[in-house]
């Protein structure tokens, strides 16, 4: 994580606090005048007076364009007003007139960083490490923006020199820990946590180790800290951690009741009710799960992973279909040009009774099945259940082709071979259907992929919850 240090006030203090405007134009009223105006500007922006600061100060630039104190504080005024664009003008103009100093550098650089110019800011960053290469500020500043800009090997460097200078420094053990993580290096991540933890024992250090023990493998170490962090620090993000830990390697019972404490503390995270519906579905409470993925997509209409686990926990709990073919004609309308989408919507009015159902309209469902084919034409799914309208119609002629299409983009969809095989005998084309028949056997021996592939989505939602937010770029 990109951890800039505010180190504007100091560098105020130091440099204005005990000096004035150059000695040689004091002799004069004018230039005294002007002194006290200057020491009247550093007085307001001490005292958070921003704005009481910055009219003396815009004067003084007009009179005295070449003093490097004026645009210096004058910069720091706007950036403490969050004018960025002003402050990086007299923060550049400040570097130019004195290019030697460190924290003119610093504040520069903190100022394109405001500004989103990470270039530049880079190189500023690396001119006053440059200046002052045995500084912890310079070596750390330096660091945190290469993190930001994903160069993590060039950042080790200097967060290493940076944590040798001042060792109880913890933002910069933390961040350092978190780069150790990022590139591999696990045996230094796990000593640098570890010895950070006897400068200050905080929720967020046992959070980075149980990352660490995760992705080394050892799931009973990460789970312990996991639930040691959420234990310390009971934050959304911590509680998810954990109780996602246990979902991933199907501790049931326990990631469920962390779930559902987690859902009572945070009732509107969404991704806390995603994880209890996953886990409500891994251990078959089918009914819990639905209404859980139903409450996750009130929490967020536009999440597609959600739709995605809903889908699977009302094909096995069709009991509040009412409810769930609300949602997905919501997330259809909210994305009219998403295929998946549609389809969801499709399959949720088509489940039940289906073709017993007097009020099931079947040229409804044909309608946006075909309509999410047009939107996204390489969805296996919406042909293979296009191809089965069809086949239970008796249309079989119809129903070939869209089983082929459906093949033809996903070659191991067990159902779509056991279908066309079907239709093929319904047609007269036996030795065609038997070939289906042996494909589709084959691939039942393999059900068991199915579950792993279960895993794998789950996985993939929980990691990628956790990178969003512990991405070590962020601001």
């Amino acid at each position: 994580m990109f951890r800039m240090l505010s180190i504007l006030a100091p560098i105020a203090a130091s440099i204005f606090l005990s000096g004035s405007l150059p000695a040689q134009t004091q002799s004069s009223a004018v230039d005294k005048q002007r002194d006290q105006l200057f020491r009247s500007a550093v007085s307001s922006y001490e005292s958070g007076h921003y704005a009481e600061a910055a009219g003396p100060l815009e004067m003084l630039a007009k009179e005295v364009p070449d003093s490097f104190e004026v645009h210096e504080l004058l910069g720091l005024v706007y950036a403490a007003e969050s004018q960025d664009a002003k402050a990086n003008e007299h923060l550049a103009k400040a570097v130019k007139l004195k290019p030697d100093s460190v924290a003119a550098r610093s504040n520069l650089a903190a100022s394109y960083a405001r500004l989103g110019k990470f270039d530049l800011a880079a190189e500023q960053f690396g001119k006053a490490q440059e200046l002052d290469p045995a500084n912890y500020d310079t070596n750390h500043n330096l660091g945190e923006i290469y993190i930001h800009g994903g160069e993590l090997a060039k950042a080790l460097p200097y967060l290493e020199k940076a944590q040798r200078i001042n060792p109880q420094a913890y933002d910069n053990g933390y961040d350092l820990s978190l780069a150790y993580l990022v590139t591999g290096k696990l045996a230094e991540a796990r000593m640098s946590v570890q010895t950070l933890l006897k400068v200050k024992d905080t929720g967020e250090l046992h959070n980075l180790l149980g990352q660490i023990e995760e992705k080394d493998g050892q799931f009973v170490a990460a789970e312990n800290q996991f639930e040691s962090a959420a234990r310390m620090e009971p934050s959304e993000s911590n509680l998810f951690d954990w109780a996602s830990e246990l979902l991933l390697h199907r501790t049931l019972d326990p990631a469920v009741k962390v779930f559902e404490q987690a859902t009572a503390r945070y009732p509107d995270s969404s991704r806390m009710m995603v994880g209890l519906g996953m886990a409500y579905y891994a251990r078959g409470n089918y009914d819990d799960a639905v209404k859980a993925f139903l409450k996750g997509a009130d929490l967020n209409p536009s999440d597609a992973r959600c739709y995605k686990f809903l889908a699977r926990a009302y094909d096995s709990s069709p009991n509040q279909a009412a409810d769930v073919i609300e949602r997905f004609k919501r997330f259809a309308d909210l994305q009219p040009h998403n295929g998946q989408a549609i389809y969801y919507y499709a399959m949720s009015l088509w489940k039940g009774k289906r073709a017993q159902d007097p009020d099931l309209d079947l040229k409804q469902i044909e309608s946006l099945l075909r309509k999410a084919i047009a939107e996204t034409p390489t969805l296996p799914e919406a042909h293979l259940q296009l191809g089965n309208l069809n086949a239970d119609q008796g249309k079989f002629a119809e129903a070939i082709p869209e089983y082929q299409r459906a093949l033809e983009l996903d070659a191991d969809l067990a159902d779509a071979h056991y279908r066309l095989g079907q239709a093929f005998v319904r047609s007269g084309q036996k030795d065609r259907a038997q070939g289906e028949f042996d494909v589709y056997q084959k691939l039942r021996a393999q059900h068991l992929a199915d579950l792993d592939k279960q895993r794998a989505e789950i996985r993939q939602f929980v990691y990628s919850e956790r990178t969003s937010e512990k991405d070590p770029a962020r601001p």
